[in-house]
């Protein structure tokens, strides 16, 4: 790794005086409340699907503006776990529980479904969800490829449903949002380089076959869905499934759909014809073997990232690096006239002490969550359903972040610099990373099609 590794440690040595604090924000800080009628006639119907530990925090929280009644996992254990989780249903003899999500889809009377599914099936369940009429709340990362971007997006136009992405730092007013303000606002200067500091992959393996459980209880067939079909180890299964390229894209897609998405975001860059044009993934190492086509060699292992340093540049000139750092996650922007940090704990740097006070008011804030109230994410959610617009972390601007994620990945599996147009969102000049573009999708489980 080269000398940028110090860059974060060293900058928070010498400008933890400059830690911002979040009373200053009291007055108009993010608030939780129930915006929805407490009739039950007028309390949206919600149906969920992916059970897992991050699912039970976003059920819980999509309880607060509605009635959820029905519930999807493909571990059964987990969909009836939330059948009796108080703060989720308050009828669970009457919550319908399934392990196939078509179920979920086909009733006329859900108005809303939430997923917090493996990567792999985000955009699957989601664009059907759409097309049954459903407003979409969808954990991050949203897909699973570039061609999935594309998708979501043409999706979310045709049907004209409200979509929220779960990337709940773009409501960080006291961090991700003063940061951006500050960037766009030119409180740094004309920007120079960006740093994402994501957390180092695991390096974990071989992993034994273990014994196929029984499909009516969890169904293997059913999570493995548009991935390659494999033997199966609960290690690809449970959380630790991130780590595969089968269904995810390790710290790129993972951290990175926040950390690169809110670089993005500052810079005013997460739209169509604005990403990066070149990515740099020379510096990469991987937790087992790739081919010279950036395949894993073996199955039993883990195979994402585990060390990296992508380069990126824009075509102005302005770069933004990713790279891995232990146990950190954060940005640092870097100005002619100033620099910061910011991440979930802290924004910091001398720009905060010298310039903040004057220049940033609640208006801008508001403005810069597509003129919403700065409220939390699925307030704003249920908000944008009942008066209109974008919410705070929108499938379009997602999207267009997630294609630099993609990117960085593809970069790191061959060990190369990629050229992208983001205009036209094509990779130029190399045939072995345009196939990367999209992936093939086991027959039974392709991603629907719009006209």
């Amino acid at each position: 790794m080269s000398s940028n590794r110090s860059t974060r440690r060293d900058f928070l040595k010498t400008q933890g005086a400059g830690a911002i604090s979040l009373a200053m924000f009291s007055t108009f800080a993010p608030r939780w409340q129930s915006y929805a009628a407490d009739s039950p006639n007028e309390r949206f119907k919600i149906g969920f699907v992916g059970c897992g530990g991050m699912g039970r925090g976003d059920a819980r929280e999509l309880a607060h503006f509605g009635d959820v009644v029905a519930l999807c996992d493909v571990d059964r254990e987990h969909a009836e776990s939330f059948q009796h989780d108080e703060f989720v249903t308050k009828k669970p003899n009457e919550t319908q529980v399934v392990q196939d999500y078509r179920r979920v889809l086909e009733r006329d009377d859900i108005e809303v479904i939430g997923i917090a599914t493996p990567d792999h099936w985000h955009v699957k369940i989601a664009v059907e969800a759409l097309l049954a009429g459903k407003h979409v709340f969808c954990q991050k990362p949203l897909t699973l490829t570039i061609a999935e971007n594309q998708l979501i997006r043409k999706a979310v136009e045709k049907t004209g449903k409200t979509f929220l992405v779960g990337t709940q730092q773009r409501c960080a007013i006291g961090h991700f949002m003063t940061a951006t303000l500050m960037v766009r606002k030119g409180m740094l200067g004309k920007m120079k380089r960006v740093v994402v500091s994501l957390d180092q992959g695991p390096n974990r393996g071989p992993f034994p076959v273990d014994k196929l459980p029984d499909p009516s209880r969890f169904d293997w067939n059913m999570f493995l869905g548009q991935a390659p079909e494999t033997e199966f180890r609960w290690e690809r299964a449970r959380g630790t499934f991130r780590y595969w390229y089968d269904y995810s894209g390790g710290q790129f897609t993972d951290w990175g759909a926040h950390h690169i998405d809110c670089a993005l975001w500052a810079l005013d860059r997460d739209k169509r014809g604005a990403g990066p044009v070149e990515f740099d993934g020379r510096v990469a190492e991987h937790a087992s073997p790739l081919d010279e086509f950036g395949r894993p060699t073996v199955d039993d292992h883990y195979n994402t990232a585990t060390t990296f340093e992508i380069k990126t540049k824009f075509a102005d000139g302005v770069e933004m690096i990713v790279k891995s750092e232990p146990n950190s996650n954060g940005i640092l922007f870097e100005g002619t006239e100033g620099r910061i940090y910011v991440n979930r704990g802290r924004i910091t740097g001398k720009p905060i002490e010298e310039k903040l006070h004057e220049k940033l008011t609640e208006d801008d804030f508001v403005a810069l969550n597509h003129n919403k109230p700065v409220e939390w994410t699925k307030q704003n959610f249920f908000r944008c359903i009942r008066e209109g617009g974008l919410p705070s972390s929108d499938a379009f601007s997602h999207t267009y972040s997630m294609n630099s994620c993609h990117l960085c990945a593809v970069a790191a599996r061959l060990g190369r610099v990629i050229r992208w147009n983001p205009e036209t969102e094509t990779i130029e000049g190399d045939d072995v990373a345009a196939s990367f573009i999209s992936r093939e999708q086991r027959k039974g489980f392709e991603l629907p099609t719009l006209d």
